[in-house]
């Protein structure tokens, strides 16, 4: 029956049809097998005491061809009948001859194991090299790694090899673990274990049984069990969540084959001396019942240091509960060992019987059952390193191949004017392959510097480095990396971006973080092989994929998933920061921001961008539209700019009559709005509403106005919930929503009355704008002192209209949005657009008492039906961007002139003796900080504006750079402030201003 189900197996694996997680092994022992039991019945029949105990014994021999040797072997199968051998270093061919004559020798076949967690490669020579575990966790394709599994057991079959002490199923959360790194698949369990269960799957249906190993996990130790005895101090749920969890898969995989490690486990053993090798409580209580692992189970080399001087350590790691006893070199005294104790009572007959029936049963399972046939020794290497195991161990190399950052887009490289030049450090000439490969990709110019050079060296090679656009960094040779060699490269501060190929292992990257710190791109390959280098010379300039994700976190720069994409024939990024002065490392933080706003709430969604010399540099979205719609931000959505539509609408239209003589910054307001001239406002100025030095109100509440003051139980807002104050509109405030608007003034559709949209379904009469008006008029005047005024630019807006004879957003799209082809930027967009194409601003307002999308946030620009000088316009970061640069341009945009450029810099430079202010734009506040709507670095000359719903545009005309932030952060909570709490939007200012150089 196992030997169909083989057969079945092998088929498969023909035919491309194996599956990649088997739920059966065909090495677990099952009772309806009675060939298999009639079979172990009669060899054990025939066992003498020493035989029985031979059979658990795993002995370990250099695979050389000596006469010492030779010698050796024999002992082994006829002196101690031991159950298997593991060869070590040699030759393929000279394992071979000695596998030959153990067979030979032997009474009972021998299971012949082997410790070859990459392959053959691990302890023979001229054999496959297939990439380390940590290489292979980073390759996505686990089908990939299933198949080299099993060319793993093809080689091994050959060389007739039944067992492979692998997959290592440890995860590898220590990056000083001094004796796994590079031989875990990682330090995330559940990616582990994917990888493990496809290597084991691999193999194992390839007829060779896997053996995970180590139990219950030596991925967190800082110390090494070949010396000393490392210990876990971690609790059951941390064991069970992380190192237990690859086993605990495996084991419900049905995979065949466990290796104990030599750890301390407090928690699992209580016994400070006892190894986990050695404890019951681990073996049989834990890996044999709890988990319920029915396969073989070996024990670690008991010559390791971590139990080498346990006494009776033979007896205590078969009393623990292990199946075969990995003794290496010792097998005289194991095996006297194991029978004095059966002798003394120590170890029962009746279990000695049953562990070695145990491992017949595996060595039946195995094909074990019949003296085995000779090797054909001649064309060992021929028939192991077959073209098809080269190609597979190439392909391996290059799916591990992993760019763990791409800023910018910098990959692929490009010719660039000015150059390339790549540096090759560490060994000389060890990256010649990757070398001549860059060089038929493009003109390069090469440098090369040795480890731990010398302080005249470095300096010549960095004033060399200095004139070139672009440089590649190629990193070879040893992992070890001095200070100085630290140093050098983290303060290689050059305006070329930086590019990174590492022909190392993860491991050299770690040191080197500080300079990483400032790549713009990192390009891990694992290992040095001439196919590699020329291979990965491919992915700089997207000839040649690249899609792995690295397994082992790189510090905190690269955390463990990292990985960008390179495709076949992408294109380089539209814009490299370098090239315009700006650091892509700094720039590239940005995102870390804005994830950060996002995590903590702070807004459904955001974008972001950011010009530099009238380039697009950086422009992204994050997040969605909102808890009730999972659309991903688009560079197309528009968002409710809120006040900022005073400095991107309103002192555009007041700019450009200016510029065209028709008003004048010290004109009297009351020169074109009647209402001001027979109250105490006749003499504000253009200048002082620019300035909010007018002495007008920062606010007046119109809504209530509209509100029927008969509706409301008890005062309209309070600082406590109740059943008729049940609308949050502040951390301590809550307004009644159930009012009633007064008779006349509001209306469920549109008619030649009702013609101010508030709202789905709700009309304001028009007669309530002059109403609105009038109130400015009516309130009460301060002096004139710097106080944001909402009323001084509704104000400046019928100034407009007065002058021009037309509706402000009108206009505004005559003279600027229209010709400069600002297609998505407008008062009251939902007469164009969807909802679906608008961020949604605020759900339950208080006022309106539904969902706002499309509709201003701001009750005065509500109350003027969404067209007003302080708020109402909505746009996108790319189109809000383009006012700003035309301003920072002096007035041109695409060889158009909008205004003047003195008009430009008039408004643009002018600022107040009282205030930050300036002429309609904000402004730093240079002398105290903390009060600044910038970040720190901001110079003086910065003019942009912040707006309440999440949005800001700067402008900072010595770099030339604008900056544009828009979020929707009053969605769903108006009384949400992390977005200016966690200083997010100068955060982001003040990166830039790093970046620049």
């Amino acid at each position: 029956m196992k030997k169909y189900v083989l057969l079945l197996w092998m088929v498969g694996i023909l035919l491309g049809i194996a599956p990649l997680h088997a739920q059966t092994s065909p090495f677990i022992p099952s009772a309806a097998d009675t060939r298999c039991r009639q079979w172990v019945d009669s060899v054990f029949s025939k066992l003498s005491l020493q035989e029985k105990v031979g059979q658990l014994i795993v002995a370990t021999i250099p695979a050389k061809v000596d006469g010492k040797n030779k010698k050796h072997i024999r002992e082994l199968a006829k002196k101690y009948k031991v159950g298997g051998l593991l060869f070590s270093e040699g030759t393929a061919e000279e394992q071979a001859i000695l596998t030959n004559l153990a067979q030979k020798s032997a009474k009972t076949p021998l299971m012949i194991t082997f410790d070859g967690e990459w392959g053959l490669a691990m302890r023979l020579k001229g054999t496959p090299n297939y990439p380390r575990n940590a290489a292979l966790g980073c390759i996505q394709d686990n089908a990939l790694i299933e198949e080299y599994g099993r060319e793993v057991a093809r080689q091994f079959r050959e060389l007739g090899v039944h067992v492979n002490f692998a997959p290592d199923a440890d995860v590898n959360t220590n990056p000083f673990n001094p004796v796994i790194h590079v031989r875990s698949f990682g330090e995330d369990p559940k990616k582990v274990a994917e990888k493990v269960l496809a290597y084991s799957n691999g193999l194992e249906s390839g007829g060779v049984l896997s053996v995970c190993k180590h139990f219950p996990g030596h991925g967190d130790t800082d110390s090494d069990s070949h010396k000393e005895l490392p210990t876990l101090y971690y609790n059951r749920a941390r064991l069970d969540s992380i190192e237990l969890y690859p086993f605990k898969e495996m084991v419900r995989a049905g995979l065949g084959g466990v290796m104990v490690g030599h750890l301390q486990v407090p928690v699992l053993e209580p016994d400070s001396v006892t190894a986990s090798s050695l404890s019951k409580k681990v073996v049989t209580d834990l890996l044999k019942e709890e988990l319920g692992f029915k396969g073989l189970v070996f024990t670690d080399a008991l010559d390791m240091k971590g139990v080498s001087e346990v006494p009776q350590v033979t007896t205590k790691a078969f009393l623990a509960g292990n199946d075969m006893l990995l003794v290496q070199y010792n097998t005289k005294n194991a095996v006297e060992e194991l029978i004095n104790a059966v002798h003394s009572g120590k170890i029962s007959k009746e279990e000695l019987d049953a562990r070695c029936r145990r491992v017949l049963t595996y060595k039946y399972m195995l094909g074990l059952r019949t003296p085995q046939p000779k090797l054909q020794v001649s064309g060992m290497s021929f028939r192991i390193n077959t073209d098809e195991a080269q190609a597979l161990a190439a392909k391996l190399r290059h799916s591990a191949v992993t760019v763990l950052n791409n800023y910018f887009g910098i990959l692929p490289l490009a010719p660039v004017d000015g150059g390339i030049a790549l540096l090759s450090v560490g060994e000389k000439e060890q990256d010649a392959a990757f070398v001549e490969a860059v060089k038929k990709q493009a003109g390069v110019s090469c440098f090369y510097l040795p480890w731990n050079a010398d302080e005249a060296t470095r300096e010549d090679v960095k004033r060399k480095l200095a004139t070139y656009r672009r440089v590649i960094i190629s990193i070879t040779g040893s992992s070890y990396v001095s200070d100085r060699d630290v140093a050098f490269l983290a303060n290689l501060d050059l305006q070329a971006p930086l590019v990174y190929t590492f022909f190392t292992s993860y491991r050299t990257l770690q040191p080197l973080v500080p300079a990483l710190a400032k790549s713009s791109a990192v390009v891990l390959a694992h290992s040095d092989e001439a196919d590699l280098q020329q291979y990965v010379a491919d992915v700089l300039f997207a000839k040649a994929p690249a899609n792995g994700k690295i397994s082992m976190s790189i510090g905190k720069l690269f955390p463990a998933g990292t990985g960008c994409t390179i495709e076949p024939g992408m294109k380089s990024g539209a814009a490299i920061p370098e090239d315009y002065g700006m650091k892509s490392y700094v720039l590239q933080s940005v995102d870390a921001v804005a994830q950060k706003g996002l995590a903590a709430g702070a807004y459904p969604g955001c974008r972001i961008m950011i010009l530099k010399d009238g380039q697009i540099i950086y422009d992204k979205g994050f997040g969605i539209h909102s808890a009730k719609d999972s659309t991903a931000v688009r560079s197309t959505d528009m968002f409710d700019l809120s006040s900022l539509t005073t400095t991107t609408a309103t002192l555009l239209a007041v700019m450009k009559l200016y510029d065209e003589g028709k008003l004048k910054l010290d004109d009297k307001a009351s020169k074109y709005l009647p209402l001001l001239r027979a109250g105490n406002k006749k003499n504000i100025s253009i200048r002082d509403l620019l300035l909010h030095e007018s002495g007008l109100p920062p606010y007046i509440r119109f809504y209530l106005d509209i509100i029927d003051p008969n509706s409301v139980h008890g005062p309209y807002s309070q600082s406590w919930i109740d059943k008729w104050h049940y609308t949050q509109v502040s951390e301590h405030s809550y307004y009644c929503s159930d009012f009633k608007f007064k008779r006349g003034l509001t209306s469920e559709k549109q008619t030649p009355v009702y013609t101010l949209q508030m709202g789905d379904g709700l009309w304001l009469n028009k007669s309530f704008k002059n109403t609105l008006l009038q109130s400015i008029a009516k309130s009460e005047l301060d002096s004139k002192r710097y106080v944001y005024s909402d009323p001084g630019f509704v104000l400046l807006q019928q100034i407009v209209e007065s002058i021009v004879k037309l509706p402000m957003d009108l206009y505004l799209a005559k003279e600027f949005y229209a010709p400069m082809g600002l297609q998505r930027t407008m008062f009251l967009p939902l007469r164009k657009f969807t909802k679906a194409e608008i961020m949604p601003t605020a759900e339950n307002d208080y006022l309106r008492r539904q969902d706002l999308c499309g509709y201003v946030h701001d009750e005065t620009a509500s109350c003027m039906g969404g067209l007003s000088g302080n708020a109402g316009l909505f746009s996108t970061a790319e189109e809000v961007a383009k006012i700003y640069q035309m301003l920072l341009n002096g007035g041109i945009w695409n060889g158009k002139r909008y205004l003047s450029e003195a008009t430009c810099r008039l408004f643009t430079t002018e600022k107040s003796v009282i205030s930050r202010r300036g002429l309609g734009f904000d402004r730093p506040d240079v002398s105290i900080i903390l009060r600044s709507p910038c970040s720190a670095s901001a110079p003086e000359s910065v003019y942009g504006h912040t707006g309440s719903t999440g949005t800001c545009a700067w402008v900072d005309p010595a770099s030339k750079t604008v900056y544009v932030f828009l979020s929707n952060a009053l969605n769903p909570h108006v009384w949400n402030t992390k977005l200016g709490d966690m200083k997010i939007r100068t955060d982001i200012q003040e990166l830039i201003f790093k970046s620049l150089k």
